[in-house]
């Protein structure tokens, strides 16, 4: 009888706990041995008070001993091993399906997070209920005075750029709309995900984060920056530079069917004049880095990726109740295009 009572009483309290989370921290890992320690042993470190989390880490088949590692010395996260490299977004979608909470903090593995971190990030999400996202303050991890960004802002140009980057984060203390939330420290609503669909894997990675925002704001839904979510960032710790030839061409690919995959026909027709002056600019900022062939060849893959079966399939249809926020997008994309002249 008496085990029986504790069994109950333990069980009891596993529902209580499952009632209480409200969400749950994604970490994709991949080869991350020289920062996913850092990364955990921050985020166990928040202040008291803060809500209930679980964290799950994905572990994309690496081959570093970074998984065996966690798996030794953090049992309290849940590891989810992938027999192989499928990339961020499918990585992430395993994690968000696997989640259960209303709430979902993606976190990459080169990353440490403030004590105040998840509380921020919950409270401001709370805070305002048509938000799908809101963005952490990332800070560069050598110079944690300056920005690694604020949020992510698109423009009519094509082109996507880091809020901020590079720039003193005192400046960006206040909390704003902004285009997407970056994936590598944000919090998003786990229900939207079964309204709008979740990270389209054909990213693979780059860009996926703009591409689901842009989604979002379609369907009617914000992004939002926070500024007391501060988290410091290394930055292409999986790809290995700021710049490479698989980045670029794999980040010219995935603005090309962004483009297509989002914008109906006439809403390209009538920004195609700035796209052609984004696209060329880049090129030569590319040819000037000795990329210019491998981004030209992204483009071309972008091209193709666009009208393949499976892209065409993945277009978000026109739906004329949806005219108002085609409307406001359009607005973004030009006030975004004059904020690069401000660096803002």
């Amino acid at each position: 009888m008496e085990i029986n009572q504790m069994g109950k009483q333990a069980e009891h309290s596993q529902e209580k706990t499952a009632v209480e989370q409200k969400i749950t921290v994604v970490i994709p890992n991949y080869n991350g041995i020289k920062f996913i320690e850092e990364c955990l042993l921050s985020l166990f470190c928040q202040e008291a008070g803060t809500p209930e989390y679980r964290v799950i880490m994905v572990d994309n088949g690496s081959e570093d001993g970074s998984r065996e590692r966690v798996e030794e010395r953090f049992p309290q996260v849940s590891v989810i091993a992938l027999p192989q490299n499928t990339g961020f977004c499918h990585a992430v979608n395993v994690g968000i399906r696997a989640a259960g909470t209303p709430y979902v903090i993606l976190l990459n593995n080169d990353t440490k997070v403030a004590p105040r971190f998840v509380t921020s990030l919950y409270n401001a999400i709370e805070q305002k209920k048509n938000a799908f996202s809101v963005s952490a303050k990332m800070l560069m991890w050598d110079r944690p005075e300056l920005l690694d960004g604020a949020g992510d802002r698109y423009c009519v140009l094509g082109w996507a750029y880091s809020r901020g980057k590079g720039r003193p984060a005192a400046g960006y203390g206040q909390s704003c709309r902004i285009f997407s939330a970056c994936g590598g420290a944000a919090i998003y609503r786990s229900s939207v995900f079964e309204k709008i669909g979740y990270f389209d894997e054909n990213h693979f990675a780059y860009l996926e984060d703009l591409d689901i925002g842009y989604r979002a704001a379609i369907y009617g839904y914000q992004n939002y920056y926070e500024p007391k979510a501060e988290v410091v960032h290394y930055g292409s710790a999986s790809s290995g530079s700021r710049y490479n030839r698989w980045k670029t061409g794999l980040a010219a690919a995935n603005n090309v069917y962004c483009i297509a995959k989002n914008m109906p026909f006439l809403q390209i027709i009538l920004n195609l004049p700035f796209l052609i002056v984004g696209f060329l600019l880049k090129y030569i900022f590319f040819v000037r880095k000795g990329l210019g062939i491998c981004y030209l060849k992204g483009l071309a893959k972008g091209l193709k990726r666009s009208f393949s079966k499976e892209g065409k399939a993945r277009k978000i249809r026109f739906c004329a109740k949806n005219l108002g926020n085609y409307f406001s997008i359009q607005w973004q994309l030009y006030a975004n295009t004059l904020r690069i002249l401000k660096k803002y």
